[in-house]
């Protein structure tokens, strides 16, 4: 019984534990102070702008990696 009482209790505190650390919706204007350089996938910034947009261009569509859609005419 004692078991039954302590595995409720442990769930319990991890559902409200989860169920309290909750995410939030940043403003565009203040992620760059939150955004780390270090956390970067590739070196060089400006080449992976120019591979998205030529991708997106490509598609035609953009969208996903929160950047503003566009068209497909590469005119961001």
């Amino acid at each position: 019984m004692r078991a039954v009482g302590t595995k409720v209790l442990m769930v319990v505190v991890l559902v409200v534990g989860l169920a309290s650390s909750s995410c939030a919706t940043v403003p565009h204007y203040k992620r760059s102070r939150l955004a780390d350089p270090m956390m970067s996938l590739t070196d060089d910034p400006l080449e992976t702008y120019r591979k998205q947009k030529l991708y997106n261009s490509r598609e035609g569509a953009a969208g996903g990696d929160g950047a503003a859609a566009g068209g497909g005419c590469a005119c961001h």
